[in-house]
């Protein structure tokens, strides 16, 4: 029950977000597919729209009639899952600054640290092994790989050919599709980042994520939405790792996402993909610059 009631709090949180007073709001099984959750939770979260007089709701017809406030969401302590606390606190570690190949990470240590159950550790651990990050080892433990230069280069490569094919997706979703409502809803947040960059610039990375993240929704692929959750969270962290130019970096990323939001827009296909590559050749870049070159990688360098 307690782990429906935090999926329930997050869908309500991240659906309530995206809401734009007199929008019209899907059926029950398109808000379902768009959260990814079951159709009885996503009548759950109508029902309270509703009763919190944020929605009109009258048999099929669900009029928005305000945009929710902070006050009618939940804590964010109250929609973290379990999966969200492991992984942060994962990221966080293997990103310190005393991290290198070769760290051993130990799944009872971790579990401990975290305040979680060893099972859902080593779950979590298992499927984020399949990347070649950590490799597991007797009794427990894991090496850390280490995140080098080719890793990161065929990270930029799988996430390219992914959000290739989902902003051309995205492009084609029909003109009442929610996402699109999601994605002005999106870009307002840019422009009011932009309002107040000098003093909140680091809180790029999250926006980074929630924007792609909608991109990626429209390809209804499980295999992309499956290894896009991993690439995803490389990609988020990788803005923690070197904070060096950080507010100039940011300001060029939200150009260029505004350039991209534009361009699936206007729903022109060639416009899409040069917004698309474009900021994405400027992603590859940044992550390449977070990565601290070793003596080998340097000498192998042209």
């Amino acid at each position: 029950m307690a782990r429906q009631n935090t999926l329930f709090k997050e869908a309500f949180n991240r659906y309530a977000a995206f809401l734009t007073p007199d929008a019209a709001l899907p059926s029950e099984p398109e808000i379902a597919a768009q959260l990814g959750i079951s159709r009885s939770t996503a009548r759950a979260i109508l029902m309270r729209l509703s009763d919190a007089g944020i929605i009109r709701w009258n048999k099929r017809q669900k009029i928005v009639l305000r945009q929710p406030t902070d006050a009618d969401l939940f804590p964010e302590e109250e929609t973290n899952s379990l999966h969200d606390i492991i992984e942060r606190q994962f990221m966080l570690r293997i990103l310190s600054d005393d991290a290198q190949p070769g760290m051993q990470i130990n799944e009872l240590e971790l579990a401990r640290e975290i305040g979680a159950g060893t099972t859902s550790v080593r779950e979590f651990l298992i499927r984020f092994s399949r990347f070649g990050l950590i490799e597991k080892r007797p009794n427990s433990h894991w090496i850390l790989k280490g995140f080098t230069r080719e890793f990161a280069l065929e990270l930029a490569d799988v996430r390219e050919m992914f959000e290739l094919h989902s902003a051309a997706e995205f492009g084609k979703l029909p003109a009442n599709h929610s996402a699109w409502t999601a994605l002005t809803a999106i870009k307002r947040e840019h422009q009011e980042l932009l309002d107040g960059f000098d003093e909140r610039y680091r809180d790029f990375s999250q926006l980074d994520e929630k924007f792609h993240l909608l991109i990626h929704g429209a390809s209804r692929n499980r295999f992309i939405a499956d290894f896009y959750d991993v690439i995803s969270i490389v990609f988020h962290y990788h803005y923690q790792w070197n904070k060096a130019m950080a507010r100039e970096r940011n300001s060029r990323a939200i150009a260029e996402h505004l350039d991209y939001i534009e361009a699936l827009q206007s729903r022109d296909k060639e416009r899409i993909d040069k917004a698309c590559r474009l900021h994405l050749s400027s992603a590859r870049q940044t992550l390449l610059q977070s990565i601290p070159q070793n003596t080998n990688e340097e000498a192998s360098d042209p």
